[in-house]
């Protein structure tokens, strides 16, 4: 493989393993914090209880959340400094104010509140798990900010071969964060609504375990994961609209639309032959891709062939076709993993509603451990395809992906820090399931003592 093929790799394999561990902290964040409110209020132990746990599993999360983008940072400057280079002038401030603002200001507070208990009135302690809260979902708005730029460049102009800030409330308020953003929160706060009823679900199952926790747990967990779900498609949608309209080569792959139609017919399921650009086998519900892109029956959806065209004559001769099978398997397994969990949310919400999770074990709760993993599907293939749908670009008609790589880094310094970040990320997110697993079946056989240690690890007793 080319250095190009390498360095790309080497990021997709940073950012999924990175992206692995973020929804979960920007969601298990605000829980936890509804939780400790829920104990302010009312004064049942049971919510402290609550707080504990779960707030052990976010320190664990966040902080493999945390070495992991890091080191995704440092590749900025190195595999891609000529993309530094050109965009740094406005790529680098978003993430500096992110760095500077929103993640100092999480990790105090985070210490204030690990090692506050016992020392800080419940009141001043319960605002310090909501700062935190707050701050980690602007940490994610500063770094979607700095990456709606790729996807629709604001508020620039090009100077002596490089792009720079002309407008930064134009960048702020760029219109593809308005639909990226909500889209991110609700998709955190699925991932850990999902995370808390699976493992509140493993405890109602086992003898000895407290119930208690862990109905008042699945009961939260239910109502916010439901409004969560409905949000993520909502914003979704949303998100699927400003697509058609300023990246309309993304959409035609994810739906595998080769040539312009109007109105628009929606694949159910698509074999196709990518290099001839053409279907070998398809299923399509006609009309309905023009419902979901402009919210009426007609309208034109642009196709592949003539996108191509259209790229050629405007941006010169190349490939601007993004991986189709890739693109279109992607927004599948999203909607897919989205629909199930959404069926899943309801019947959770049922059971809440009837007072249904209690002594009586309802028949499918058996199942919900095994439901923690769609969100991170979701998740995972909603990147794949924001990112991967981009191609050839890094910056959307800007700057092309073989434009942004370093001259001076060569095959060999990527291939070993490839397989390195490779096996040391496995071996990370490895310790980082074990851990979470290890703590979740922990802890609860009983109501957890109220004092609490002096470390981190011991936030919920033993």
């Amino acid at each position: 493989m080319d250095a190009l093929t390498l360095a790309r790799l080497q990021f997709g394999v940073t950012t999924v393993y990175h992206f692995f561990f973020v929804p979960l902290t920007l969601g298990l964040s605000i829980l936890v914090a509804i939780m400790e409110t829920l104990y302010v209020q009312s004064g049942k132990d049971v919510y402290r209880q609550m707080t504990k746990f779960w707030g052990k599993l976010f320190i664990i999360n966040f902080a493999m959340g945390v070495v992991t983008g890091i080191v995704q940072e440092f590749q900025f400057g190195m595999n891609w400094s000529e993309y530094s280079r050109y965009v740094g002038d406005i790529f680098g401030a978003p993430l500096a104010i992110e760095a500077l603002l929103a993640f100092f200001l999480e990790s105090t507070f985070l210490g204030i509140w690990i090692f506050g208990w016992d020392k800080l009135s419940k009141k001043v302690h319960a605002a310090a798990i909501w700062i935190v809260a707050i701050s980690s979902n602007l940490s994610a708005l500063w770094i979607l900010i700095a990456n709606s730029f790729m996807q629709q460049p604001v508020g620039y102009e090009v100077v002596n071969g490089r792009a720079q800030m002309t407008d930064f409330f134009a960048l702020v308020f760029n219109p593809n964060i308005w639909t990226q953003f909500p889209h991110v929160v609700s998709s955190g706060l699925a991932t850990a609504a999902f995370f808390i009823l699976g493992i509140s679900a493993y405890h109602l199952l086992r003898a000895g375990s407290n119930h208690d926790l862990h109905r008042r747990s699945f009961q939260i967990a239910a109502i916010i994961g439901t409004l969560a779900v409905i949000g993520v498609i909502m914003t979704g949608h949303s998100q699927a609209q400003h697509m058609v309209e300023t990246q309309p080569m993304k959409m035609a792959a994810a739906e595998a639309l080769w040539d312009t139609e109007s109105p628009a017919a929606m694949s159910l399921l698509t074999i196709g032959n990518e290099k001839e650009r053409r279907d070998v086998f398809a299923i399509r519900v006609p009309r309905l891709l023009s419902l979901l892109a402009f919210n009426q029956l007609e309208g034109t959806v642009k196709g592949i062939n003539d996108l191509q065209t259209e790229f050629t004559a405007q941006y010169g001769p190349g490939n601007y076709v993004p991986p189709v099978a890739v693109s279109y398997w992607s927004f599948r397994i999203m909607v897919g993993a989205g629909t199930v969990m959404l069926l899943a949310a309801f019947y959770a919400l049922f059971l809440t509603m009837g007072e249904e999770v209690g002594e009586k074990i309802p028949r499918f709760l058996k199942f919900f451990p095994y439901l923690i993993a769609l969100p991170y599907l979701a998740n995972t293939s909603g990147w794949l395809l924001t990112e991967l749908g981009r191609v050839p670009w890094v910056v959307y008609g800007l700057m092309k992906i073989e434009d942004g790589i370093s001259i001076n880094v060569g095959i060999g310094a990527l291939w070993t820090t490839l397989i390195g970040f490779t096996l040391l990320y496995g071996a990370l997110m490895a310790a980082d399931i074990y851990l979470l697993v290890k703590y979740a079946q922990k802890g609860s056989g009983k109501l957890l003592p109220t004092q609490t240690g002096d470390a981190a690890i011991s936030l919920a007793g033993d």
